[in-house]
């Protein structure tokens, strides 16, 4: 039988190791987050999805990853906003490396013209310290503000076709990307894509593209519909709106893409993008750049503020961002959809993890009428999750610290 002095031992070794037990991630949520609390016990209202991933470092610095969710399916469609802009501005930098054109690079000169109705042609760019569009100002412009008109001049570059191909071929398999965004366009319109000429800055062509059309048909098979009714051309519509012919964008896919760009050593060569080191830096960047720290193009408060295109942690605070985070993502909003797909760092402690989520705030089920909870439930559904998880990060014991110098850039 073991003495007293000796169990008193073994229990204190017991109380020890239990309170240095990690804690489950979306177990027992404190009720310092009422929001998160509420938007997790209504699934139905919210259908919100979660994919957060651990990140520990073997001896070596090589990252290790450990997934946990909250809802999520592949299969539940959801409307992804913004969120497509970031492959399309990956593979804009993987078309233009398999050009190989001399004098051809993302500074090159790019003017887009119209040969349809619909189409609108872009010869100049006010944001650009030339005043002239370029693939790289187009990057920019995305990354840092989520601009549509950036995005659409890409999809009009590389067309239906080589991005639809190109996403599937790296195992993002519930994507279907179709369509320009904020632009009152068919599907068959969409079908098509300006003619593009890349020039240089003494007005030499360096390439020229035609008019272009895609046979292929990219739709959401399943027919998915939301809400209960929409707004179109003013009128009320009592019927749930179609999503045929609507961008597809999964968050186990949005989640992939920003994990190929962070780690691409994760993945097998073929998952990749395939792109260079300058241009996946390019990216990072200007993924992880302050609206305000811009200066080409340029943007200033009081409508672009640190957390404008940041919703992890500081999406409910209009406050500067302090420099030892920095979150490396895209952001998306649309339909009563918020979303954003992040890998997530502070400097100081050696924070480092993975989070994408999305959440539906649309109450009265009635879209396009602008009356959503993104106030009131999304952006603090985002704010309370991102603190969430960086107060359990700071709480897991990790054996290896890892080393975030790569991901410091200078942002003057």
């Amino acid at each position: 039988m073991l003495q007293k002095p000796v169990l008193i031992f073994l229990f204190g070794i017991l109380l020890i190791s239990c309170s240095q037990k990690e804690p489950v991630p979306f177990e027992d949520i404190p009720e310092s987050y009422p929001v998160l609390r509420q938007v997790l016990e209504h699934p139905e209202t919210y259908k919100a999805q979660i994919l957060y991933t651990q990140i520990d470092r073997d001896s070596v610095g090589n990252p290790v990853f450990k997934d946990f969710n909250v809802g999520l399916d592949d299969q539940v469609y959801f409307y992804p906003a913004s969120t497509v802009k970031l492959p399309v501005a990956i593979l804009a930098l993987e078309w233009l490396a398999a050009q190989n054109i001399v004098g051809l690079t993302a500074k090159s000169i790019m003017l887009s013209d119209s040969i349809r109705p619909s189409q609108i042609p872009a010869l100049v760019d006010s944001s650009a310290e030339n005043n002239l569009p370029s693939i790289a100002q187009y990057i920019k412009k995305i990354l840092l503000v989520s601009d549509n008109d950036a995005y659409n001049r890409l999809y009009e570059l590389l067309g239906q076709d080589y991005i639809n191909t190109k996403l599937k071929e790296k195992g993002l398999n519930h994507t279907i990307i179709n369509h320009r965004l904020s632009m009152p366009m068919t599907e068959e319109e969409n079908r098509h894509f300006n003619p593009i000429r890349f020039v240089d800055s003494v007005g030499n062509v360096l390439m020229e593209i035609p008019a272009r059309e895609t046979s292929e048909i990219y739709a959401n098979t399943d027919r998915p519909t939301i809400g209960k009714a929409y707004y179109s051309n003013g009128e009320q519509v009592n019927t749930p709106m179609e999503f045929t012919f609507k961008n597809k964008f999964a968050l186990s896919d949005l989640h992939g893409v920003v994990q190929r760009i962070i780690f691409p050593g994760k993945f097998s060569p073929e998952q990749r993008f395939q792109i260079t080191e300058a241009d996946r830096k390019f990216i990072l960047k200007y993924m992880s750049m302050l609206p305000l720290e811009s200066d080409y193009p340029k943007y200033e408060l009081p409508e672009f503020y640190d957390s404008y295109s940041k919703f992890f942690k500081f999406g409910t605070d209009k406050n500067p961002i302090p420099e030892r985070f920095r979150i490396f993502n895209k952001t998306g909003n649309a339909y009563g959809h918020l979303l954003d797909g992040s890998y997530f760092v502070d400097y100081e402690t050696g924070t480092e993890f993975f989070v994408s989520a999305v959440i539906y705030t649309n109450a009265d089920e009635t879209l396009n009428d602008d009356v959503y909870e993104y106030d009131s439930i999304g952006f603090p559904f985002f704010a309370e999750l991102g603190e969430y998880l960086y107060q359990l990060e700071l709480k897991r014991k990790k054996e290896n610290s890892p080393d975030l110098s790569s991901f410091r850039f200078s942002y003057k």
